[in-house]
């Protein structure tokens, strides 16, 4: 006896499977997104406080050690040549800001010496950097 089977089934895609791989991958695309977020600053020691944010429409960054040791974007500077270094680097942009990046131990007369030579290149946008304070 014969049995009338049909044969020509037509192939199903399965969406779960496939609605699972698009969210894994979106997910590890947001992470990697958050990872790559833009700090410029050498590692020093910030000072705390509980309103500090980031301006990110900010383009230099300029970071003092400890010791008084100036770097304009990861690359040292001596302080006699910051304001020329920083008026060479904005000079294509009026409105360019600093992103100051003063480690806490440094002493106020060598920071403030620090912002006159960046206000002195032309700068007036300067934001002091801090870590949030829990």
């Amino acid at each position: 006896m014969k049995l009338g089977l049909q044969l020509n089934r037509k192939a199903r895609i399965e969406m779960l499977p496939l609605i699972d791989i698009v969210f894994l991958v979106l997910v590890f695309f947001i992470y990697a997104m958050l990872s790559m977020a833009v700090h410029r600053g050498l590692p020093v020691t910030l000072p705390l406080s509980s309103t500090a944010k980031i301006d990110k429409t900010i383009v230099l960054s300029v970071t003092v050690k400890a010791d008084g040791t100036v770097f304009v974007d990861k690359k040292p500077v001596s302080l006699d040549s910051l304001m020329e270094e920083l008026k060479e680097a904005v000079k294509s942009d009026n409105n360019a800001g600093v992103l100051l990046f003063a480690d806490r131990y440094l002493s106020y007369q060598k920071l403030f010496n620090i912002m006159d030579c960046i206000r002195m290149a032309g700068i007036t946008k300067i934001s002091l950097q801090a870590e949030a304070d829990n």
